[in-house]
């Protein structure tokens, strides 16, 4: 027996063109975001991979820095630690914490706080090691000194209870 044969009119060719059309535009929206999500991994998994690497290089940036505090510097030690800073440099690393800052507890770990009556907010009077950052990502807080008005009033500032 012959199969019969449905007559074909324009009309259901335009709609299963349509439909086609319809899941090719689907499929191609489909790979697109999927393409866009592997770039956003990509950079997220690279950025936390230098985060991470950079984290572990801050011991010997600290050994190098304090080397050259307390060492006659010689041209190849002069050279070792500008190698280095350029190097982690390069890759994002930027070093944050001055004396005269205005105290961030988001950015500095304050080790001592000196009061001063005629402060009216904390300052860095010390920067007793730098902070580090790569982008957004804190690396390490500036361990400081600071100096400000006493305790009691920078914790009713901040809307804490003194318990007094």
């Amino acid at each position: 027996m012959e199969k019969e044969r449905l007559p074909v009119t324009d009309l259901s060719l335009r709609r299963l063109l349509d439909e086609r059309t319809a899941d090719l535009q689907r499929v191609k929206a489909e790979y697109d975001n999927y393409r866009k999500q592997v770039r956003r991994d990509r950079m997220a998994v690279r950025e936390i991979a230098v985060a991470n690497v950079l984290r572990a290089l801050l011991p010997v940036l600290d050994a190098v820095d304090r080397t050259c505090e307390h060492e006659p510097i010689t041209p190849g030690l002069k050279e070792i630690a500008d190698s280095l800073r350029t190097q982690l440099g390069s890759l994002g690393l930027q070093s944050f914490g001055d004396k005269g800052d205005a105290f961030d507890p988001t950015l500095h770990d304050a080790v001592a706080h000196h009061v001063s009556s005629d402060a009216d907010r904390l300052t860095c009077t010390h920067v007793l090691c730098p902070g580090y950052r790569v982008g957004d990502h804190l690396l390490r807080p500036a361990h400081v000194e600071v100096a400000g008005p006493p305790r009691s009033e920078w914790d009713s500032r901040l809307g804490r209870d003194t318990g007094n």
